[in-house]
């Protein structure tokens, strides 16, 4: 029987985030719903190549194989897919061995009201449409951009960075910033609040549930010291001093920490990432969601001032 998943780190995956499905969203968009049903009838054994996704939804099962007893994570597929065109993903699903048993096919509809019932802490997605709506119904999401697919399966650690303001935290600082867009007076405000935690942002509840995992892996380590930690947390933004100490105040309020935490003051974070390689990125701008040869898998989260009009931000 299943673990509840209520007692999980629940991720909700697109299957347009989990595997390429270009190809057939194309015979969608020429030929109709029919035609499309057809199609993936047709090449219902054709596994579908892996998508921006997978590396990261891959490595984050693995978690459990790590930690059997407390199987701390899950991975749920939402699909605007009807069952019966869906078996092409469930079958490629299978084929890669990944522990994926929970689905919800919507048949054309989003899917994104259904997060809460799954207890899904965030739903990735390629469609921009459900990513937006699920953001303002306070649901964390965020928008799987296109990039080349690099997977090393003798890797097994898991790398996941974070942007702060906007993703972390909410548009508090940087609604002060696009006043003006005035970097002194932004330095100012945070000065004058330092002492004050910023309100949780979309993926809060996520950074702070993968906090918990690397809690696991600290007990891990006193018991085992030569346990190699397979979680690495990064947070990435744009500020600097003085900015940065209500950042510290902030994660420090909520009992979390990062691994690496990066102060950029404006540099261009694609430098850190090349770096750090991360199987995933979350950023709330997308003039920082790049990086040399597009092979980071980025996720623009959509949300705050910094999507209202343009230009850009921390």
């Amino acid at each position: 029987m299943a673990y509840p998943i209520e007692h999980k780190l629940v991720i909700g995956v697109a299957s347009s985030a989990l595997f390429g499905l270009a190809e057939s969203h194309q015979v969608y968009l020429d030929n109709g719903p029919e035609e499309y049903r057809k199609y993936q009838e047709a090449h219902i054994d054709t596994v579908l190549p892996r998508g921006v996704a997978f590396p990261f939804i891959r490595r984050f099962l693995n978690i459990n194989k790590h930690y059997p007893r407390q199987s701390p994570v899950e991975v749920v597929l939402f699909s605007r897919n009807s069952p019966e065109t869906g078996l092409r993903v469930m079958h490629s699903i299978a084929h890669y061995g990944l522990d994926i048993s929970r689905a919800a096919f919507m048949t054309g509809k989003s899917p994104y009201p259904y997060l809460p019932a799954f207890n899904a802490s965030l739903f990735l997605s390629a469609n921009e449409d459900d990513v937006r709506s699920a953001l303002a119904c306070d649901y964390p999401a965020g928008l799987v951009l296109p990039s080349r697919t690099e997977d090393d399966e003798n890797d097994e650690e898991l790398r996941v960075a974070f942007d702060f303001d906007g993703v972390i935290a909410d548009d508090e600082a940087e609604t002060v910033f696009k006043r003006n867009n005035d970097v002194d007076e932004f330095h100012a405000h945070e000065t004058l609040n330092v002492g004050t935690p910023h309100r949780p942002g979309p993926l809060a509840g996520l950074f702070q549930k993968l906090a918990t995992m690397q809690r696991l892996e600290e007990r891990a380590q006193r018991r085992d010291p030569g346990y190699k930690k397979i979680l690495r947390i990064a947070i990435i933004t744009a500020r600097n001093a003085p900015s940065h100490e209500r950042v510290v105040t902030t994660l420090k309020s909520w009992g979390v920490a990062a691994d690496e935490t990066f102060f950029l003051g404006g540099m261009d974070k694609s430098r850190v990432l090349a770096v750090f390689k991360p199987h995933i990125f979350f950023d709330d701008q997308l003039s920082h969601l790049k990086s040399a040869g597009g092979t980071i898998p980025m996720v623009h989260v959509p949300f705050g001032i910094a999507n209202a009009r343009a230009g850009d931000g921390l």
